[in-house]
């Protein structure tokens, strides 16, 4: 696979808690000039990035990175983020929900940020680590029944990232009903090429300059 074509399908990404704006000036200008899909970036930084940068795409985050937030919160933060120009959203399902069985509350929240947001573009991080194999299963068609656009695998700050089985899962339950990023640990263009070839239409990484490395 061309490097061209992998960096199309890259969120290029940099969440850690202590990036500074020089950090993200410079994931921007990469982004540019290697034509990812987009940046994703801390709310703290859309509107900036927005304003110096508008021809980026750019996603940010939602209920980063633990997910339970009430409802309520996780709504302010999906408007301010669309406010200020954000055009993708990632939101960290509330695994106390999922745990607890209490699904219907997890379609309701998904629901009320996809009417937020309208046509921005709505992933669902599901923490893939954190779940069981019918945890997984169910979380598809929550998400799916909650109109987001992609099941995302992993924060990248739980106890593990992207598993290709998890990616297949997703697929074969999903079909074309919704899009799939993998995320969380994805470093080497061997990895990018294995999620991607297993179903992935998107692919969060940190990694991205070792396309153009080579």
């Amino acid at each position: 696979m061309e490097n061209k074509e992998i960096l199309s399908h890259i969120d290029h990404t940099l969440l850690k808690p202590t990036a500074t704006w020089k950090e993200i000036d410079r994931l921007c200008q990469e982004a540019i000039q290697y034509q990812t899909a987009t940046v994703c970036i801390p709310p703290c930084f859309v509107q900036k990035v927005k304003e110096t940068y508008p021809e980026l795409k750019v996603c940010t985050v939602i209920g980063f990175p633990l997910g339970y937030q009430t409802q309520a919160a996780k709504s302010a933060e999906a408007w301010d983020a669309r406010q200020n120009g954000a055009d993708e959203l990632d939101l960290v399902v509330n695994l106390c929900d999922v745990k607890s069985g209490n699904l219907g509350e997890v379609v309701a929240e998904i629901g009320a940020i996809r009417q937020l947001v309208q046509d921005r573009v709505l992933k669902v991080i599901v923490e893939t680590c954190s779940l069981t194999k019918e945890e997984k299963i169910a979380l598809c068609y929550c998400v799916a029944r909650g109109g987001a656009d992609y099941i995302k695998t992993s924060t990248g700050f739980g106890s593990g990232g992207a598993d290709l089985e998890d990616v297949k899962l997703f697929r074969e339950l999903m079909g074309g009903r919704l899009k799939i990023k993998a995320s969380g640990g994805i470093r080497t263009k061997e990895q990018m090429e294995a999620f991607l070839e297993a179903g992935c239409d998107r692919i969060g990484t940190s990694s991205a300059s070792v396309l153009w490395k080579e």
